[in-house]
């Protein structure tokens, strides 16, 4: 990089980087050098910004544990309109976007990473975890609202409609899942619950 020539948000840069670099490579590629190589800048601007690599993995976790924590929100505020399946089908597709599950793959294959970010307070399983929080809170609202069976085990639906919908979008390679096959599966896991 060229001396003198400002970055516009060199960490949003950084972290976009790694989000291609996740998708094209895999999380075993996934270095400090090629994050700088991809996003166009000196190795030394990832050491300005965070003490070490893992200390920017943890953050870009973090920044997208901030985004379902967001997207948990909106979906709440959808109980009581629209479906229950069409409610979790459109935030399991936007949530488990293709750089969402590539980052799951590497905070599974990084041990120092998920060391940091339970001690920076995530889920036991970050990014999962908080996601199936949103959905376990979503299905308590509909539940309060008389949507989902007055007697539904929210916690036990929650991290079932997760785990099978990961599934899906992990089964379907560089393309995402449809919105029909995720839909299928959340009317499947919720058959006995919705009224």
């Amino acid at each position: 990089m060229p001396t003198g020539v400002a970055l516009r948000d060199p960490r949003r840069q950084l972290f976009d980087a790694a989000g291609r670099v996740l998708l094209r490579d895999g999380a075993s590629e996934l270095t400090s050098r090629a994050v700088t190589t991809e996003a166009g800048v000196a190795k030394g601007v990832l050491h300005r910004y965070f003490a070490d690599f893992d200390a920017f993995l943890t953050e870009l976790v973090l920044e997208r544990i901030e985004q379902v924590k967001a997207q948990g929100a909106a979906l709440r505020d959808t109980a009581g309109t629209g479906t229950v399946a069409d409610n979790l089908t459109s935030a399991l597709t936007t949530g488990f976007d293709p750089v969402m599950v590539a980052v799951v793959v590497l905070v599974i294959a990084r041990d120092e990473l998920r060391t940091r970010l339970r001690a920076a307070g995530t889920a036991r399983l970050p990014l999962v975890g908080e996601f199936t929080a949103a959905v376990a809170d979503y299905l308590t609202a509909e539940r309060d609202l008389g949507r989902i069976a007055p007697d539904a085990d929210v916690d036990t639906l929650a991290p079932t409609v997760i785990g099978a919908a990961h599934l899906q979008f992990t089964e379907h390679g560089a393309g995402p899942a449809q919105a029909v096959a995720v839909r299928k599966v959340v009317t499947t896991v919720l058959a006995g619950a919705v009224r």
